[in-house]
């Protein structure tokens, strides 16, 4: 009976869940460390430009890559269309910084490491360290996560409100979509 409850309080400790944010909600407050290892806060950001917040399982997958290398190469588009992109995980801020280099990313990886941000706008996350050597320009590198989200993504408007919601991204077509959302919003 101990080794049961025990097992129980594990399991509920290492999963972080709220209630979802939807359409017409106001954008959640919330700050985490981005690639550089600065303090990115929501509040400077949210309302002065579209903002796509799109959270992602892990750096330097295959999935993940193809979402962020979309992004990266339609930013121009979205840069002219007054939108700013910022990805979030729960990879350390030195894994964003290895995969912003490597996929020459343009825009602010947020690490989640708590899963603080992704609880704050309801999206599904885990707690708990998982870690992958990968062969990175020919050097072993560790990589290290915190914390797994799911694949969403939300836009918010120049008011502050959650102006679109995708909580069954796909990762290859996520830029594109959210690109013919953005054009909508106009």
């Amino acid at each position: 009976m101990k080794t049961l409850l025990a097992a129980l309080v594990l399991s509920l400790s290492c999963s972080v869940t709220a209630s979802a944010i939807d359409v017409g909600d106001a954008a959640p407050k919330f700050q985490a460390k981005d690639d550089s290892g600065e303090i990115w806060k929501s509040e400077d950001h949210v309302g002065k430009k579209i903002l796509v917040v799109y959270f992602y399982p892990a750096d330097m997958t295959g999935g993940c890559t193809k979402q962020a290398c979309g992004y990266r190469d339609k930013m121009k588009d979205f840069t002219d269309a007054g939108v700013e992109v910022v990805g979030v995980s729960g990879d350390t801020v030195e894994n964003h910084k290895i995969f912003k280099e490597v996929h020459d990313l343009n825009f602010a990886l947020l690490a989640d490491t708590e899963g603080k941000v992704a609880k704050a706008f309801g999206v599904p996350v885990t707690v708990g360290d998982k870690s992958v050597v990968k062969m990175i320009e020919n050097v072993e590198k560790e990589l290290v996560r915190k914390a797994t989200a799911k694949r969403w993504t939300f836009v918010i408007d120049r008011e502050g409100n959650v102006a679109y919601k995708d909580s069954q991204v796909n990762a290859a077509q996520d830029p594109e979509k959210i690109a013919a959302v953005i054009a909508k919003l106009k």
